[in-house]
């Protein structure tokens, strides 16, 4: 329940550790409260039946799943509410924070490590650049590296080409593509067919807080499927193992 609202209705599913995976819907179909169960953030109400086993356990410290977990969302930017640092960003991962506070204790090994993924991002110009001066696509890179510095088994990504222009989509698809390359667990939710990366193999179809297909990507995502999801006729071309609609 998401207030009075049932975001989540008879659910059941399985994503296996370093699985590629997208789960695709329209808005408001409860992709991002999926995601918000997964991180622990929403818990299923106790029913009998009702659970939720995450790497193979139902309950967790909270501190210690984080750093199993690497989360990209866009909540988490709106929460800057001072000038810091991309490097700061990065570094706040170890202390599931935005930015650093005087009560975090920092380490070289964490200086080192927040380095390392800037630098496999290919993001070390934005080390001392203030968030509040980046662009959209900058501000994204930072904020996986920040998911990156525990060496997650999975990275979850809510959204993530969200007010990006054409060039950071690019970028941020490339990126992911690396990731993906690299054994790390990608779960994508998205409403944005373009998003779906060719390294992702399964899809997640989600309508009305249900699941409604899952499968092979190249079996779901045909025009006669998509139509019935988003309710809109459309046209569905690929291209160099991505898909596009309109």
């Amino acid at each position: 329940m998401r207030g009075a609202n049932i975001a989540l209705h008879n659910l059941s599913l399985k994503i296996g550790q370093g699985e590629h995976v997208a789960i695709l819907g329209p808005n408001g179909c409860g992709k991002s409260t999926l995601i918000k169960t997964i991180t622990r953030e929403c818990y299923p109400l106790a029913q009998a039946g009702s659970s939720v086993e995450i790497l193979g356990r139902a309950l967790w410290n909270v501190f210690d799943l984080r750093s199993m977990l690497g989360i990209v969302s866009n909540d988490l930017m709106t929460r800057c509410t001072r000038e810091i640092t991309g490097f700061d960003v990065v570094l706040s991962g170890f202390f599931s924070s935005i930015g650093i506070w005087p009560n975090h204790h920092v380490t070289d090994e964490m200086r080192d490590k927040a380095a390392e993924v800037l630098h496999v991002l290919e993001a070390p110009h934005l080390s001392e650049k203030p968030v509040n001066e980046m662009s959209s696509g900058e501000a994204r890179r930072v904020l996986i590296g920040r998911a990156l510095v525990h060496d997650p088994k999975a990275l979850l990504l809510d959204e993530p080409s969200t007010s990006l222009d054409l060039f950071a989509q690019h970028e941020l698809r490339e990126t992911v593509r690396r990731l993906a390359r690299s054994g790390i667990g990608i779960v994508l939710v998205t409403h944005q067919l373009s998003d779906i990366i060719p390294e992702i193999d399964r899809v997640i179809l989600m309508r009305a807080g249900q699941i409604v297909d899952d499968g092979p990507k190249a079996q779901l995502l045909t025009a006669g499927s998509l139509k019935e999801l988003f309710g809109v006729a459309v046209e569905l071309a690929q291209r160099d193992g991505y898909y596009h609609l309109w």
